[in-house]
């Protein structure tokens, strides 16, 4: 993993990842450029992106109620599903998986020595009480599926800018 000082002196580039890049992960893309405009971090960043490990979707927007469900946060969801592939892993920092399966996906196809470090997002939790650390699929659900995963990813967001950039 980069070490928290390096991590406060350069520009790190950020990737979520789900299965078809439509629900959770742009969702996550969104969320986390929204307040690391809002706390005025983003000169911290390169890139914040978004893929998922499947090509169900390439080239589509995200689902209407990833959209629907952030737009009710006043956050503008701006992707069009793509999938991951190996040269990622040197374009990216952090890549953060949103379940198990997409993350052993992602082991899978790292290439030795990447500089990526991959993990569950969820792992930048403070309210493991409250908040599982997989972000479940919505799809085949409603919209307050939608709105939990929203929760989640907001405050999994703030957790890691705590701990990796602002470091209070």
């Amino acid at each position: 993993m980069p070490q928290r000082e390096t991590l406060l002196h350069q520009k790190i580039s950020v990737a979520f990842v789900c299965l078809g890049n439509i629900c959770r992960s742009p969702m996550a893309e969104a969320i986390f450029k929204h307040i690391v405009k809002q706390k005025g971090l983003h000169s911290h960043f390169d890139k914040i992106d978004s893929f998922g490990t499947a090509a169900y979707h390439i080239g589509e927007l995200p689902d209407y109620r990833s959209e629907q469900t952030c737009l009710r946060h006043h956050i503008t969801v701006d992707h069009r599903a793509q999938k991951i592939a190996p040269k990622h892993f040197e374009a990216f920092d952090f890549i953060f998986a949103m379940d198990n399966s997409n993350l052993s996906n992602l082991k899978r196809i790292q290439p030795k020595h990447s500089k990526a470090h991959l993990s569950l997002f969820g792992k930048y939790n403070e309210k493991s009480d409250q908040f599982p650390a997989i972000v479940d699929d919505p799809y085949y659900g409603g919209i307050n599926g939608f709105e939990f995963n929203f929760q989640q990813i907001s405050h999994f967001t703030e957790v890691f800018l705590k701990n990796e950039i602002t470091n209070k």
